[in-house]
């Protein structure tokens, strides 16, 4: 199922904007504050759903101190098997806040799983406390590919993801963003051991990358999960 739009999103439901924004999108983090990473899959009737969750859920979320932030339609899956939808940023004013939506929404909304399956059958969720200021931009006018790499053992090869990341430079890739140490709560886990944005010149400088340094050779990695947003 293609989406055809932006998505813009509440931390698992989404509101709809037609695409047309600015190329760039900038985010900016302060230490203690919370980043969602959000992977779904929308169902066939999702808009009608959507009603009845955003008035139910979206309250308890904003107590919590939630923002949302912009989010990224995906292209193309480039290696594993999951292509998701779309992929949803958001921000929390902190651990204990968000954590604490985590523990209150159910007692709130009894249904908000039901209703969470129902809009997305497909729902991957890890959260990162941002451990010290950070800003970052993604151009929407080059190639950008997100990363999501296990390691067997991080015993195997500590320094794989240095390596990695320097062949990635070599090429001409830049990292925009590596987050590591994220939290997947029960039920939505999605969480490796380092996720990674790479922006590319375009495709092909993209793929000459991967031909050069396809990660599906590499012994020290259990799984990978890669895929380009718009």
């Amino acid at each position: 199922m293609k989406i055809s739009f932006v998505l813009f999103l509440f931390f698992g439901f989404t509101l709809f904007q037609v695409q047309g924004q600015e190329n760039v999108k900038t985010y900016t983090f302060k230490e203690g504050e919370v980043l969602d990473i959000v992977l779904i899959h929308k169902s066939e009737n999702a808009d009608t759903l959507f009603n009845r969750y955003k008035k139910t859920v979206f309250p308890v979320g904003f107590e919590y101190s939630y923002q949302p932030q912009s989010g990224f339609t995906v292209s193309k899956l480039t290696l594993g098997t999951n292509k998701p939808d779309g992929v949803l940023f958001g921000k929390w004013e902190s651990k204990k806040k968000r954590e604490g939506f985590l523990t209150t929404i159910t007692k709130r909304v009894p249904d908000f799983h039901q209703q969470r399956r129902a809009l997305f059958p497909y729902f991957g969720l890890t959260y990162y406390e941002i451990k010290k200021d950070v800003a970052f931009s993604v151009d929407a006018s080059k190639y950008n590919v997100m990363t999501a790499l296990w390691q067997k053992s991080q015993q195997s090869e500590p320094n794989f993801f240095e390596q990695w990341k320097a062949e990635v430079l070599a090429l001409g890739g830049e990292v925009i963003i590596t987050l590591e140490n994220g939290t997947s709560p029960t039920g939505y886990y999605y969480n490796p051991d380092i996720l990674c944005m790479v922006a590319w010149k375009d495709e092909k400088a993209f793929n000459t990358f991967a031909q050069k340094h396809p990660l599906s050779t590499y012994n020290t990695l259990k799984n990978v999960h890669q895929f380009a947003i718009q």
